[in-house]
């Protein structure tokens, strides 16, 4: 056991670290005989409030107001946690146990030995958003890419390959395959969470402080300790590109100036540009709504939002059609309950009505922004014709 342990001294406050891996059995059983062992005056845990409750409140999926969820822009945000959330758990049911069972294990003990229990990591929404700011556009289709193909992949790892990630030579190595690929989501997702992480642990109440942690973390923890971080400036999350917003206004302005001026010059080549727009931006935003299972309504609402809605940066046809699916199938709590069951198969994804809503949403906007460079292009090259 002690091997995925790891003993610091930080300014007369001793730091024990416990290494996890999160779908592990060895890992709850380790936590508890730890902390029973060694009675910490802390307890911190890798959860922040969010995760947290979640935890705690069983029934919170089955509460989620998913228009607000929309109204709000977190439909996509969401949607990749289900994912990412399905994949551990995928996992954890492997093996029998619970997802993040050894943080639950490190909240009950928290109670049952009168510990300060400490919510040591940075909001996942803080991370998720900083990471999406941060990143470049192929690396965020690689992400997403690879949290897609996580709903698919039914290879099965063994207890002993989940205790060998726990060491540091298995866990460098993983550490590095993933600073190639994806090198702008490490500094975000581990980089900034070992920051985030040493701040809490060594600040934690008392003499002795024991933390729950993935083993992912452990490395760069043990080096974060003992320097200084900038607790304030790691929950900012970046504000959009001003060259990303001007972009955003211009080109529609740009196409609305190129079919007025079309029009002027000739009034059939102008309705030309204009019915182009609707039909690429329309068709393109319904076929989404389509392949992602929504209800007609849902799609006749992607069609008539998208030409208006991709004129202007602060709208989105998904938005639209999302809320229309929201309310003609409204998710029950049944549907909230068999997430995890559904979430196991590609058609049981297309047949959750909560999956099928954010699936509205996402896909609606993909067809619309592929219908607004296409429409772009047509426009154009109706302008050209028109004045060479």
């Amino acid at each position: 056991m002690e091997s995925n342990i790891t003993r610091l001294n930080y300014n007369g406050k001793e730091i024990i670290l416990i290494g996890t891996a999160h779908v592990s059995k060895n890992s709850v059983d380790e936590v508890r005989e730890t902390i029973t062992t060694e009675q910490p005056d802390s307890i911190c845990i890798e959860l922040d409030q969010q995760r947290y409750e979640a935890i705690n409140q069983k029934d919170k999926w089955s509460n989620t107001d998913l228009v607000q969820i929309i109204k709000s822009k977190r439909a996509g945000f969401m949607f990749v946690n289900i994912l990412l959330s399905n994949y551990q758990r995928k996992l954890a049911e492997q093996f029998g146990i619970e997802s993040g069972q050894e943080m639950m294990e490190g909240i009950a003990c928290a109670k049952e030995y009168g510990a300060e229990l400490v919510l040591a990591d940075r909001s996942i929404q803080i991370t998720f958003n900083r990471i999406w700011r941060g990143c470049s556009l192929w690396e965020k289709v690689k992400v997403l890419f690879s949290i897609v193909l996580s709903v698919v992949d039914d290879e099965e790892i063994t207890e002993e390959d989940l205790e060998n990630l726990k060491s540091d030579d298995m866990l460098t190595a993983a550490l590095s395959e993933m600073g190639s690929a994806f090198k702008g989501v490490k500094k975000y997702l581990v980089d900034e969470r070992d920051q985030y992480l040493a701040y809490k642990i060594k600040n934690a109440p008392g003499n002795k402080v024991v933390a729950v942690l993935g083993a992912a973390h452990v490395p760069g923890i043990k080096e974060e300790i003992f320097k200084e971080q900038n607790i304030a400036e790691l929950e900012v999350v970046p504000p959009k590109s001003n060259v990303g917003k001007v972009i955003g206004w211009m080109i529609p302005i740009i196409l609305l100036a190129l079919i007025v001026v079309t029009f002027i010059a000739n009034p059939s080549s102008g309705w030309e540009q204009a019915k182009t727009w609707i039909l690429w931006t329309g068709l393109l935003a319904a076929l989404g709504t389509l392949l992602a299972g929504g209800h007609i309504l849902s799609i006749l609402t992607a069609f008539v939002a998208a030409p208006i809605t991709t004129l202007h940066p602060l709208l989105a046809a998904g938005w639209f059609a999302g809320m229309t699916e929201a309310h003609f199938r409204k998710p029950k709590v049944e549907d909230f309950e068999s997430l995890p069951k559904d979430l196991g198969s590609i058609k049981g994804l297309w047949r959750n009505k909560v999956t099928k809503v954010l699936m509205v949403v996402v896909f609606a906007n993909l067809g619309s922004s592929i219908g607004t460079w296409l429409g772009g292009l047509n426009i154009i090259g109706i302008f050209i014709n028109t004045f060479s």
